[in-house]
Formats: C-alpha cells, structure tokens, sequence
C-alpha cells in the first residue's frame, strides 16, 4: 500500500503585475497567508509561494509531502522538465533547489485553480482587500 503524503498547497500573486506580491500556503487544513512579501511579477509570486511551501512543510511534523500548484510553469520548471528562461527564474528555482536539499518533497503537481486552496485563500484575501 503507498504512503499517504500530506498535501500542501501554494499559490502566489501580485496585484498589479508586476506589483505587491503575496503568497498563501495551504497545509492540514492551516492557511498560512504572506500578505505583502516584496513586488514583483506573477512568476516571482509563484516562486516564492513554493519555497514557502517547501519551508512550511519541512517544518511542520509530517511524513512525506507533495507540493501542490496552479502554475504549469514553476511546477514544471521546479521538476526541471522546463528551463527558467530569466536570471530571475533562475535565481528562484536554485533558491528552491538548496532549501529542498535538506528535505524534499516528495512530489510537485500541477493541480487546477479549482482544486487549490491556497489559491481560494489567496482570493479571499485579495476580496477583503478591495
């Protein structure tokens, strides 16, 4: 029987784009939000919503962990199945690499914007904004 993972979900988002960016991570039911983190684009709001993630995870007291997004892009450059075309994209994706080294996840997905719950966190969070 396979290991059950405990899902972790991320997404990020600036408004403008570029603009303020800020993240939500989704672990066991906990949203954590990062309502202001810098500016920058959307892909660096990506980025940086799954390096928290990863952080979060490896913080938190679970077993094996898979890493949960709506962005086909740094889901795929995280695998290293797409190049980081940007130093920007560059420097996130080997920001994720070293923190990963420590303890990795054990899968990153692409999962629809539907089935994310950071990404409803994150909408939430932009509607008490507005």
């Amino acid at each position: 029987m396979r290991e059950r993972h405990t899902k972790v979900y991320f997404d990020g988002g600036c408004r403008p784009n570029p603009g303020a960016i800020a993240v939500a991570v989704v672990i066991r039911g906990v949203t954590h939000h990062f309502p202001a983190i810098g500016c920058g684009t959307n892909n660096d709001a990506e980025w940086l919503a799954l390096i928290h993630a990863l952080r979060i995870a490896q913080d938190a007291e679970v077993g094996a962990f898979d890493l949960l997004g709506d962005s086909a892009l740094i889901v795929n450059q995280a695998n290293g199945l797409w190049p980081c075309r940007s130093p920007e994209l560059l420097a996130h994706r080997q920001m994720f690499v070293d923190v990963a080294a420590t303890r990795p996840p054990a899968r990153i997905r692409r999962i629809s914007r539907s089935q994310n719950l950071a990404g409803i966190a994150l909408d939430r969070l932009y509607a008490e904004r507005a």
